[in-house]
């Protein structure tokens, strides 16, 4: 259960958090030497570590060997590569990068999201107050954990509001990290509170418990539908949700061939396949179709699998067990169901939970795998003969979280981009993202938007204040 004090002392962080920049910037910063002081086997409340009310923990795994990393033991520091399974090279590149851009933009709205002046009729000054939620309650996933961390922390923050963060039980070493370095930086006790724990539990009591004012999840369409529910049936919170997705990447016949081979790779592949606007619906003109295909194939097969430390490697592990033989299930049912598998297939290792780069050609729209979210290494290749069908095929889902467009034709890239029911539509590039630049879904990919200054107002309430005066002048 959600301990009770995380909430109140997120209520007494909420009437500190006005001193949270302040007392932050003003905090001596440790030696690079120096190591904060992180207990894995607790929870983060009020600054302090505790140990759940039940007294229970649970394992973390590396994705790698299979092996327990740690288990009540207390670690002294933690890699999201070790956690997580993704290659170094990107946790450090792209993840560690990505991170510290969104905290650091994040960091110069606090001082600029602010209300307006209205010249209403009559004798009367009338402005609005952009003022904090309150207790805000946000769940993360595991395939990008300090990035969704801080793409949660960034704008909730920044708007004066406190937060309880439920962790992802597969990977909540980074956070717990996270957690001493807050203390560290001198936030005020209670302003941040980071719980390890199950969704059906923990998430679970975050989404309706009556003290928490709103709460936002990334994380799969089934679980968000819960969450929407259980914030109907408590307080009426606020809720905003980044769900799945099965993302149409549409390559037009006069794309640059080499260009549309190596980002429809890089838009299904990138972090194992596991991400929720991965390219995972390659919709290929027809009279370039075949090229494509056997150029794809290629590529695949050259994709390095292995020890996720060494600096060569492409692919780590899946997260876990349960999402390795899941992918693998999606495997067997693509071939199940007519599709020719034309490389990969399998597991990739004896030991730990590495799956091939797969491809997949003479994909039919009625398939399993052309409709659900696999979230792994295995890739869709569709056939179109014309704009206004793949238009249509592209929409025919009940996501709508992103879609990509190849093509040299300016006319015809404008034309897809307004067509396609997505939140974020990427042309001649994939996967593309700044803390300045709003992501979200349609329909069942969610709802709300994070990042950029769209990202701000789920975490904001805007009062009206209007005054009487004598008489106006001006």
């Amino acid at each position: 259960m959600l301990r009770p004090a995380a909430l109140a002392a997120a209520r007494l962080g909420l009437r500190q958090g006005r001193r949270l920049l302040s007392a932050a910037s003003t905090q001596a910063v440790p030696a690079p030497n120096q190591q904060p002081e992180v207990f894995y086997n607790q929870i983060f409340i009020n600054n302090e570590w505790h140990d759940a009310i039940s007294k229970k923990t649970f394992p973390t795994v590396n994705p790698s060997t299979g092996d327990v990393i740690c288990h009540v033991a207390e670690g002294d520091k933690a890699l999201e590569t070790l956690d997580n399974g993704k290659p170094y090279v990107i946790s450090y590149l792209v993840d560690l990068d990505m991170v510290l851009k969104c905290l650091r933009y994040y960091a110069g709205w606090a001082d600029k999201y602010h209300g307006k002046t209205l010249p209403i009729d009559g004798d009367y000054f009338s402005y609005t107050r952009h003022e904090p939620v309150g207790v805000c309650g946000q769940i993360i996933p595991w395939n990008f954990p300090l990035l969704m961390q801080a793409w949660k922390l960034g704008p909730a923050l920044a708007t004066g509001n406190v937060v309880v963060m439920k962790v992802a039980e597969q990977t909540p070493l980074t956070a717990l990290y996270v957690a001493s370095l807050i203390k560290e930086a001198g936030f005020p006790p209670g302003v941040v509170n980071i719980i390890p724990g199950y969704g059906p539990t923990a998430g679970a009591a975050i989404a309706s418990h009556e003290d928490v004012d709103k709460v936002a999840f990334t994380g799969s369409t089934e679980v968000g539908h819960l969450i929407q529910v259980a914030a109907g049936k408590s307080n009426l919170k606020r809720v905003t949700l980044e769900l799945g997705g099965k993302s149409p990447n549409i390559i037009m016949s006069d794309a640059d061939m080499d260009w549309a081979v190596e980002q429809a790779h890089f838009a299904l592949f990138f972090n194992q396949g596991q991400c929720c606007c991965a390219g995972s619906r390659t919709f290929v003109q027809e009279d370039i179709y075949a090229e494509f295909v056997e150029r794809s194939v290629a590529r695949a097969r050259s994709r390095v699998v292995g020890n996720p430390f060494d600096s060569q490697t492409e692919q780590g592990p899946q997260v876990d067990e349960t999402q390795f033989k899941k992918v693998l299930g999606y495997i067997k049912s693509g071939k199940e169901e007519g599709a020719k598998l034309l490389c990969g297939g399998g597991a990739a290792a004896d030991r730990g939970y590495f799956i091939q780069p797969t491809v997949f050609g003479d994909v039919q729209d009625g398939m399993t795998i052309a409709k659900e979210e696999i979230f792994g290494p295995v890739m869709q290749i569709l056939k179109f003969k014309t704009m206004e069908e793949v238009i249509g095929r592209a929409n025919n889902s009940k996501y709508g979280l992103a879609a990509a467009v190849f093509t040299k034709d300016l006319d015809k890239a404008n034309y897809l981009s307004q067509a396609l029911q997505a939140g974020t539509v990427w042309v001649n590039c994939y996967d593309v993202f700044g803390a300045q630049s709003p992501f979200g879904g349609y329909k069942l990919s969610g709802s709300g938007r994070e990042l950029g200054e769209y990202g701000l107002q789920a975490y904001t309430e805007v009062k009206t204040v209007t005054v009487k005066v004598p008489q106006k002048n001006s």
